[in-house]
């Protein structure tokens, strides 16, 4: 069974209805990036950083995985597919894809300030409180890998896509590093599709891009790979 990957990114999802940060006005949900969305934000200023994550986890509950989530997850039926996504939603698992790597972290759980990935605890759509803390008294935070800090998962996707027989990118500029070099772990030779509504600037010998939104590109795909 070929193997499939998967890199997506905020495009995929902003067709369920959750905005992307990287607008033109530089605002996510009407916020600065770097007080949300940064660690120096986070010791500035944790009650917003907190009010803003329990928002999202709102927002969150109210959408849907769209027609582009659910073709990746039914490509497992003919494919083994690994999803590696910048996104912090959870509607991958929602549509039904069951190898996910979260490489931005997840917006359902939290963890201790010193914590590391394997300590995150999952409270679903609830909300964090300033005063929450864990067993030993450390204090709870969102567990969302911010501007500011490493990318703790980044060497799992790079052998994962080191693997890969296609790779396939969707709804993402790939220019955010690390997410963004993860490209050239790629074995040579293998197909590397596309998917994105703007024309990319990504040079690559293999690329094939498809220009459109995540949801029809995506149903092309399919039929593209099951045709093949």
């Amino acid at each position: 069974m070929k193997k499939i990957v998967f890199l997506t990114g905020a495009g995929i999802s902003a067709e369920s209805g959750i905005k992307t940060f990287r607008d033109s006005d530089g605002l996510w949900e009407n916020h600065r990036v770097e007080d949300v969305a940064s660690i120096e934000g986070w010791y500035r200023n944790p009650q917003l950083v907190i009010n803003f994550y329990n928002e999202r986890r709102k927002q969150l509950a109210t959408v849907k995985p769209n027609r582009a989530h659910e073709v990746i997850a039914e490509l497992e039926k003919n494919f083994d597919v690994t999803v590696i996504t910048q996104n912090v939603d959870n509607l991958h698992e929602r549509a039904g894809s069951s190898n996910i790597i979260h490489l931005h972290g997840e917006l359902t759980k939290i963890r201790p300030v010193d914590g590391e990935d394997y300590d995150a605890i999952d409270i679903g759509y609830e909300d964090l409180s300033i005063n929450d803390k864990d067993s030993r008294g450390v204090q709870l935070r969102p567990h969302i890998v911010w501007f500011g800090e490493a990318v703790p998962m980044i060497e799992k996707a790079a052998r994962v896509v080191s693997k890969a027989d296609i790779l396939v990118i969707v709804g993402t500029s790939m220019v955010v590093y690390p997410a963004a070099g993860l490209i050239h772990y790629a074995p040579s030779g293998i197909p590397i599709y596309l998917i994105d509504p703007k024309p990319s600037g990504l040079s690559h010998p293999r690329l094939k891009q498809f220009v459109e939104k995540a949801t029809t590109g995506m149903e092309r795909l399919k039929k593209e790979l099951l045709d093949e």
